[in-house]
Parts: C-alpha cells; structure tokens; sequence
C-alpha cells in the first residue's frame, strides 16, 4: 500500500513541528515535505504531489488562500486541508472558494487533525462542529452562502492579491517587481488598479484592509 503523503505549511516552526508529530503517529503516513510560506507550498506541491496539503491562512510571500487557488489549479488531485487561528466566517468562506475541502481551527488540531486528513484523503470534505457553526451562522443566507460581502471579493485578479500581500508587508514598488519578475511599470499599474477597485487612498489604508482580511498577521 502505498503511503499517504502530506505536506505541512506553516511559518511558525513549533506549530509546523506539533503538526509534523500529529502526522507521524499514524502507520503508513509520511510528511513528505514543509513549508513557511505560500510561494514555497505551491511550489512543493507541484514539485512533491501530496495526497493532502494541512495549510495556514496567514503565511508570509503569498497567503494560504491565494495558494490554495494556485496548488488546486496545478495539482487537482491535491486536497487542501485550511488549520487556521482565524474564526472568521468570511475567512472560511473564501478558503472554501478557494478550493479547500476542509478547515479547522487550530485549537481543534490535537482532536480533529488526523480524523480531517483521513476523510479529505478518502475525497470526502470535513469540517470541525466549530467551524460549522461559523460557516452556519446568523449571516448566512437560505442557500448556504454567506451573506456577507466577500472583503478580499473576486474583483482583485490573483497577481493584484500577490501584489497587495507584498506592498502590506512593506516591500517596495521594486522589491515586488523583482519577487515576481516583473518590470517596475507592471508594479506600479498593479498598484494603481488595486487602489482603485478598493477606493483605497494611502498605503496605510492597503495595510489595513490586508490585516482585516487576513493576508497578513496581526
């Protein structure tokens, strides 16, 4: 039989080892890789091929929700498991838009971790009751779906995500370009556009609205 492989992201090196010990104690599964930030997990995850990824929202580069698009794009097979300090419903519901088929909290990881990893592995989506009950709270409308406006909402392309990530975490106009190969012209034109879209006029206010949805920690 062959092993069930999984890939553990998280910046935090005592979190990402407690998650390593939590996998390790099962017979026939292996962390077949880590990583500390999203533009690294994608790229294991193309690399790699795990049967599941256990992923941080808040990572440092690229978010895990932006991630979570990217390795669900490149490698279908790979599920994305969201272990999260974030109890935001809104959070949540983007992680699932972005293709995630499990999340919990991190405060339920000792409990619920490996029982998560078993089902998404079995192609079946899991949710912790904590999580549930956020996802099926008041704000939720009679289909299901959030009734909330979506913060980080589709109106940002997936390089306008990368892009605001990077401004909020202080990095110049010509740090970004050379992160993402591009020309300084193409960073100020993101830029530009992303200002806009939000009606954001300073970049304190782009700090802000990063913070409030996530892609960067408090």
């Amino acid at each position: 039989m062959e092993k069930l492989r999984i890939l553990v992201v998280d910046d935090h090196d005592v979190v990402r080892r407690g998650l390593r010990s939590l996998v390790e104690t099962q017979v026939g599964w292996e962390v077949c890789g880590e990583a500390t930030t999203g533009r690294e997990a994608v790229e294991k995850a193309r690399r790699l091929r795990p049967n599941v990824v256990v992923m941080d929202i808040t990572l440092p580069e690229l978010n895990g929700l932006e991630a979570t698009r990217r390795i669900r794009k490149a490698v279908p097979q790979t599920q994305v498991f969201i272990v999260t300090v974030h109890e935001s419903e809104e959070l949540l519901a983007q992680a699932l838009r972005a293709g995630a088929h499990g999340c919990m909290v991190k405060s339920d990881a000792g409990r619920d971790l490996v029982r998560g990893i078993e089902a998404l592995a079995q192609g079946k989506p899991f949710f912790t009751s904590s999580v549930a009950s956020i996802l099926l709270g008041p704000h939720m409308g009679p289909a299901g779906r959030s009734a909330r406006v979506d913060l980080a909402g589709p109106q940002l392309s997936s390089r306008e995500r990368e892009v605001i990530q990077l401004l909020a975490e202080a990095k110049s106009n010509k740090q970004v370009a050379t992160l993402l190969n591009l020309s300084l012209k193409t960073v100020q034109t993101h830029r530009a556009n992303i200002m806009r879209k939000l009606n954001l006029h300073s970049l304190g206010q782009l700090i802000h609205y990063a913070l409030r949805n996530g892609i960067i920690a408090w």
